[in-house]
């Protein structure tokens, strides 16, 4: 009787193993791909971050802008500021690559603020030149202030320009029922000044060492050391 086995060629895997691998990898992109395409809607929005400051004060936020297409690079962005609530102080952060131009506003009528009455304000800033490529996010931070303390949150309609001439317009107020619009604008949620903190208690001294625990201590450590060495005496006899 004669042996048959199959011939493999030498460093490649059997046929019916490559499928099988072919077809792993097809199903784990296959996945991944439906994981990503999932994931997109409820994360690629234009948001401001953090996503709530202080009434009356100034804050520093980041507008964070995702790339949510495939084939096209996101190349401007200019971000409207409140015209019911003017910000006089705007400053921003250079972001490498990128340009970026502040426009001001005049008020008529000029609006009133504890700071004194306004007749401009900024009324938009707008980055460009640069790219943001798909699958990425880039961050554009701005020093912003005095913020109304008769607001509950500020909205920052954006709009989002890609190199293929799409503009994406975030700029829809949340909805009534409290469900999210689809390109809702970034929301600045304001919240009262925080109370004052406390002073802390002063530090009680550390008390004195106790000399009788210390005594007491110190013979239970030397009454260890004899019964080591009793210990070891004892055990070298034996051995003799």
């Amino acid at each position: 009787m004669s042996n048959t086995r199959a011939s493999v060629m030498p460093g490649r895997a059997p046929a019916f193993g490559r499928t099988a691998m072919r077809r792993a990898g097809t199903v784990a992109a296959g996945a991944a791909a439906l994981c990503l395409a999932l994931a997109l809607p409820a994360s690629a929005h234009v948001t401001i971050n953090p996503g709530t400051a202080e009434q009356g004060s100034f804050s520093k936020a980041a507008f964070r802008v995702p790339n949510e297409r495939a084939d096209a690079a996101t190349t401007r962005v200019e971000v409207t500021f409140p015209k019911d609530h003017p910000l006089a102080f705007v400053s921003v952060r250079p972001v490498p690559g990128w340009q970026v131009q502040i426009t001001e506003t005049r008020l008529n009528p000029p609006v009133k603020t504890k700071e004194g009455e306004l007749t401009e304000a900024v009324g938009k800033v707008t980055w460009s030149g640069g790219r943001i490529e798909p699958g990425q996010f880039q961050e554009f931070e701005v020093s912003m202030g005095v913020l109304p303390d008769n607001a509950a949150s500020l909205a920052f309609p954006t709009t989002q320009t890609y190199s293929s001439g799409e503009v994406v317009n975030w700029a829809d107020a949340p909805k009534p029922d409290g469900t999210e619009p689809e390109h809702p604008a970034p929301l600045l949620k304001l919240v009262p000044k925080a109370a004052a903190t406390p002073s802390p208690a002063p530090a009680r001294p550390a008390a004195a060492p106790d000399t009788t625990t210390r005594a007491l201590s110190i013979a239970a450590l030397v009454a260890a050391l004899l019964g080591a060495a009793t210990g070891i005496l004892a055990l070298t006899r034996t051995r003799r």
